[in-house]
């Protein structure tokens, strides 16, 4: 498969030069609204049949990616803090004779409506739908849906177990 990169300077916020990461693969789309900011090493990476749309009005802080197989949208008005991550997607894993790497993704959409704020270092993960209004507390890395108009905090634990999934 060919690949290619856009390198585009692009003038970010209070007229500092940013530089933006845009990752495209044959049969991708990124959708962006009018307003988009971020600061340094923000970056964009579409594969497979992966399709982005970005609001009006959203801010991406310092290390920002979005990672994309599958869908991501974000709504307008909508603030990252810095080492925001969006993956809609994960490896396959399971134990057998295919290594990891030739295992593929299992995928599902991420939406984030309107009006949030994701504080800093949190991770976004496949599946994920986060309602309007709502803000995400620093550190926390979100698997599940967040309703309407609520405030979401980590209470940092590990969760450590054996694998034991066997390739079928």
């Amino acid at each position: 498969m060919i690949s290619w990169k856009k390198w585009k300077r692009i003038i970010g916020v209070r007229r500092v030069r940013c530089y933006i990461a845009i990752k495209n693969l044959f049969g991708t789309s990124i959708s962006i609204g009018r307003g988009l900011y971020f600061r340094r090493n923000f970056s964009i990476v579409t594969l497979a049949e992966g399709h982005i749309t970005i609001g009006s009005n959203v801010f991406f802080n310092n290390n920002c990616s979005v990672n994309c197989c599958d869908a991501i949208s974000i709504g307008s008005n909508v603030m990252f803090g810095e080492n925001v991550h969006l993956y809609d997607h994960d490896h396959r894993y399971a134990l057998g004779t295919d290594l990891f790497a030739e295992q593929g993704y299992s995928t599902a959409p991420i939406t984030i409506g309107n009006n949030c704020w994701i504080a800093t270092n949190v991770t976004i993960l496949k599946g994920t739908q986060i309602g309007n209004n709502v803000v995400i507390g620093a550190g926390c890395t979100i698997n599940q849906n967040i309703p309407d108009n609520t405030v979401v905090t980590a209470s940092q634990h590990l969760n450590i177990r054996e694998n034991t999934k066997t390739y079928n």
